[in-house]
């Protein structure tokens, strides 16, 4: 890669972030939103039961953090890439000097730049819900959601090219509402349903968070990371070849 080639990178990022730091709508429910629902039930609700019981804290508070991961990706590749293929913009931007990656990976960026910032939010209130993490399980937890976050971009990529620019929006709430209800990351399922929850990356993912902290967590770890690995790269597989064919 060459330095123009870069700079072209770094511009497609920069500017893709300006814009969607732009959208009240994306920017308000993924910044605002996790953060502000874990002090909701963590300390105005349920605040006085969780000092009681530090697992409980832990368990509210890793579930928040895993349904801020999941947005970012989702919503920013799934509207944006069927608006902008709607308008033409994908053919658009092939047709001019720019290498053809740039955008994707843009949006890629700016997916992972939000959730490093919920990331950022959730740790600086996770004392306020009666939540004790190292600096170092902090980091590790961090690390893991931010990387945790490309199987929810890859859904979204592959949304982006399946649906229109005013059903894309509807189609990500059709996987993600149910998904964030269905995966146990929020309250426990019961015994008879918790397969559903297998089938989530969120679940997947949220186990993994569990691993990085040191905490207990269900299932073998190489799995879960085979499950958002396989998911990453066969939505994105899939999305790369139709948005080839209509992009």
């Amino acid at each position: 890669m060459n330095e123009r080639e870069l700079r072209a990178y770094v511009a497609e990022a920069k500017y893709e972030c300006i814009r969607m730091m732009r959208v009240p709508g994306f920017v308000g429910p993924f910044l605002v939103l996790p953060a502000g629902l874990y002090l909701l039930f963590a300390v105005l609700l349920f605040g006085a039961e969780i000092a009681k019981d530090p697992k409980a804290g832990v368990f509210t508070f890793m579930g928040f953090a895993t349904f801020g991961v999941m947005g970012p990706g989702m919503f920013g590749f799934g509207a944006t890439i069927a608006q902008e293929r709607e308008q033409g913009l994908m053919r658009l931007k092939r047709a001019m000097p720019c290498p053809a990656a740039a955008p994707l990976l843009a949006k890629m960026f700016m997916s992972l730049l939000f959730v490093t910032l919920i990331m950022i939010t959730m740790a600086a209130v996770a004392p306020a819900g009666h939540v004790r993490l190292s600096v170092g399980q902090l980091a590790s937890l961090s690390a893991v959601n931010i990387l945790g976050s490309l199987p929810f971009c890859a859904l979204g990529f592959i949304i982006g090219t399946l649906a229109s620019g005013k059903g894309a929006v509807a189609l990500v709430n059709v996987l993600y509402l149910p998904m964030v209800y269905l995966s146990a990351i929020l309250f426990p399922l019961p015994k008879s349903i918790h397969w559903i929850a297998l089938l989530s990356p969120a679940y997947h993912l949220e186990q993994t968070a569990y691993r990085a902290i040191g905490a207990p967590s269900e299932g073998m770890l190489a799995i879960h990371l085979v499950v958002l690995i396989a998911v990453t790269l066969v939505c994105t597989t899939v999305a790369v070849r139709r948005l080839a064919r209509v992009g």
